[in-house]
């Protein structure tokens, strides 16, 4: 699964667009090279209405939101890469939808129903049908992630006196609730899934302070909870990113008897060896993992951890935060602040590129793929002279070649 989680932040910013020390850890480097890539800005435009965001893509598919005409209601919205058609995908019933991730056939998101109430749903592009994701009696259901076939979120039980993970399977409409390892009584979210197999995400038990967690990994296979907490000796723990078998998160370590908090740390874990890290403070702010690199926002940049030689290093313009939104395979894309100015980063090679945006200055990256392709929103041409910005677009960058 490529993660997308925090690409919500960047979602909640198009929107607002629209409407207006280092511890004891390895040695560290900056690695951020000049561009190279040059990259084309295509507006995939909108619904009807004036604004429309891009949340994620895969080879064949851009998947997002836009207003519809009178820009009172947004409706999800799937863009086909090679016949450049942007189809809305409509609701469940209610007045808005919102699509959150795309892989191959399937699409996912969050719709309205004609009560108010929030379901997730899985869309087939190929059927052009759309499957409403439950709950377990309670009022609403929501989607995290997918991989391969397996939709994984969270979903009210009856009173909505708790919130249970599950997994749904696109193929045969079943969905298992995940309860917790302390039974029906605990809740559970789910961050995310991959190789059709495994969710991530953290559990707690009954009434316990919004802020606690602990981090797990469930297998789908032989129904196993793995409680990745046992490991950090700390006071919670949280799951932000999966991929393969490789999970990350963050740890609050327990009061040392000093007057300060110990700050937060990051923490990897391997699904098949059992072997749990310790990546330190730096890796603390919204970890994200692809391949054998760990990610992670800081002030000013993003670190960079690669799990196999335990080497940090930086990467980003500065000065202030660099978000990362998305990533996968070689690649990363956010946004930085000041800007936002969205970018791809390539991992292996340090090098940084400031993406374009379609007529204004500012953009924003939500996703990309394996091939550096990226997704997000950027400013049109403003008509007012004494604003560098006009309305914001979906838009997908890709490499220019030549």
């Amino acid at each position: 699964m490529r993660h997308r989680r925090l690409g919500a932040r960047a979602a909640v910013a198009a929107l607002s667009f629209a409407l207006l020390g280092l511890g004891s850890g390895p040695a560290l480097a900056h690695t951020s090279k000049p561009s190279s890539p040059q990259y084309t800005a295509v507006d995939l435009g909108t619904l009807g209405g004036a604004y429309s965001s891009g949340s994620a893509l895969d080879r064949d598919t851009v998947v997002g939101s836009s207003a519809i005409a009178g820009d009172f209601e947004w409706h999800a919205f799937a863009y086909d890469r090679s016949t450049r058609v942007m189809t809305d995908l409509g609701t469940l019933g209610g007045t808005s939808s919102s699509a959150l991730d795309v892989e191959g056939r399937y699409v996912i998101g969050d719709s309205t129903l004609s009560n108010g109430n929030s379901r997730g749903f899985v869309h087939d592009l190929r059927t052009r049908s759309t499957q409403t994701i439950g709950t377990f009696g309670g009022t609403d259901s929501h989607v995290a992630g997918i991989s391969g076939s397996v939709v994984v979120g969270s979903a009210r039980t009856p009173g909505n006196q708790n919130t249970h993970a599950y997994a749904y399977d696109a193929r045969t409409g079943v969905m298992t609730e995940l309860e917790s390892p302390v039974g029906p009584d605990g809740t559970s979210t789910a961050a995310g899934t991959s190789l059709n197999r495994y969710v991530a995400g953290t559990w707690d038990y009954p009434d316990t302070p919004f802020e606690g967690g602990h981090a797990y990994v469930y297998d789908l296979r032989t129904r196993a909870w793995t409680d990745l907490s046992a490991y950090d000796n700390g006071v919670s723990s949280k799951v932000t990113s999966i991929t393969g078998n490789t999970v990350v998160g963050t740890f609050q370590p327990k009061p040392d008897g000093s007057s300060d908090q110990p700050p937060a740390r990051g923490f990897a874990y391997d699904i098949r060896s059992g072997v749990w890290s310790d990546l330190g403070p730096e890796m603390s702010y919204r970890p994200v993992v692809t391949g054998h690199t760990v990610l992670a926002t800081t002030r000013p940049g993003a670190y960079a951890y690669d799990l196999r030689t335990k080497t940090l290093s930086t990467f980003g313009p500065g000065p202030g935060r660099t978000y990362i939104n998305g990533v996968a395979g070689k690649f990363a894309a956010g946004d930085t602040n000041p800007g936002p100015f969205g970018y791809v980063y390539r991992v292996d090679t340090g090098e940084f590129t400031l993406l374009p945006a379609v007529g204004g200055v500012h953009s924003t990256a939500s996703d990309v793929d394996r091939h550096g392709a990226a997704v997000g929103n950027s400013a049109t041409a403003s008509a007012d002279p004494s604003t560098p910005d006009g309305v914001y677009h979906a838009t997908l960058w890709t490499v220019r070649h030549g």
